[in-house]
């Protein structure tokens, strides 16, 4: 509904239609889907790519020792973290989804990915560097962004909401099996003989494609309603009510704890971030504060991740084991780790 009258109205001045369909409500949210529709239809045929010729088989093998000590998740989660860091966040999603309900995950393990690995993208980071000002601080600002997502990705699985997740799969007995037996030399021989057995699961082109537009019909008619629906209504909420400030005031104790210039400025655009994240540049970048304080906004848009309007919004329209509470509170403890890093960073930068 909101789509439709976003589209048919999209000039309505005053009142609930104003409200809905404008420019910074609708507006953004029909813009944002539109754009998801044809990433959602290249990703559909790229993640059998991706899921039916090995490649998740082999990097599982070579890599879990390393993720599942450090990370609590198995090393085939490696092609998820990947996929989203250089390509989408929401890529990533729709790929632990897919393995979620193949039962190649457990709801623990597919909840830490989805909530932990699904980074922006790095042409997206740089959009929002640019609308505040600091193109220049592209190279320090793109590192610290890679080092407080794997802080967060060490820490927010060993804590509440995560931590009590189950290790239980929707499909048992289809998870790789994480110890080395018996007739392999190495992890490498073992994940290049799973890759070929995966390979030789294949049928073909027929089953490619069909896979494909399954993939694509799910996510077009599944998740794209539900990320149009709660981006609108986040944005509502933040363009016409002040809950976002309100929720962001606590926060401003810590501000000044950690000595960020224009603190209460800088509060008002830690929330407004769970509802969109390019929307806490805008505000920063409008309210001509201090480059620390813009440059921390910045980051922190970015590290939060779990945007309602995208990322969020695909995660809570999948069936992925995540209710909105939960998502909430990963992404506070996501805003604190980040601050707690970034702040230090920003005081010897600037």
């Amino acid at each position: 509904m909101f789509a439709w009258l976003t589209y048919l109205f999209p000039d309505a001045s005053g009142g609930a239609l104003e409200m809905i369909a404008g420019a910074d409500q609708g507006g953004v949210a029909l813009e944002l889907i539109t754009g998801l529709v044809i990433i959602f239809a290249i990703a559909s045929f790229l993640l059998p790519l991706l899921l039916d010729f090995g490649l998740l088989e082999f990097v599982g093998a070579l890599l879990t020792q390393y993720m599942r000590p450090v990370f609590m998740v198995p090393g085939r989660a490696a092609v998820d973290c990947i996929t989203s860091w250089i390509g989408d966040g929401t890529l990533g999603v729709m790929l632990t989804c897919n393995q979620y309900e193949g039962g190649y995950y457990s709801e623990k393990e597919a909840s830490i990915i989805a909530t932990t690995f699904s980074a922006v993208s790095i042409t997206f980071s740089l959009v929002v560097l640019d609308q505040v000002g600091l193109l220049s601080y592209f190279g320090v600002y793109y590192l610290l962004i890679c080092f407080v997502g794997i802080v967060c990705a060490i820490i927010c699985p060993r804590i509440p909401p995560l931590s009590w997740k189950k290790d239980t799969y929707l499909a048992p007995g289809r998870a790789m099996s994480e110890k080395l037996p018996e007739g392999y030399e190495n992890s490498r021989q073992y994940g290049m003989a799973l890759a070929m057995e995966r390979v030789s699961e294949h049928k073909g082109m027929a089953e490619f494609f069909s896979s494909g537009m399954k993939n694509c019909v799910s996510m077009w008619f599944g998740v794209l309603p539900t990320v149009m629906c709660i981006g609108t209504t986040a944005l509502i909420l933040a363009n016409y009510t002040p809950i976002f400030e309100w929720l962001g005031a606590p926060f401003i104790p810590l501000l000044t704890l950690l000595q960020v210039p224009d603190a209460p400025t800088a509060s008002t655009t830690l929330i407004v971030g769970f509802a969109d994240m390019f929307t806490p540049s805008v505000i920063i970048a409008a309210a001509k504060t201090s480059d620390m304080t813009r440059f921390i906004v910045a980051v922190i848009s970015v590290t939060q991740v779990l945007f309602l309007d995208e990322v969020g919004g695909l995660i809570l329209g999948s069936k992925l084991p995540i209710k909105l509470p939960e998502l909430f509170l990963i992404f506070l403890e996501r805003t604190v780790i980040s601050l707690l890093i970034v702040c230090p960073v920003a005081h010897l930068l600037f």
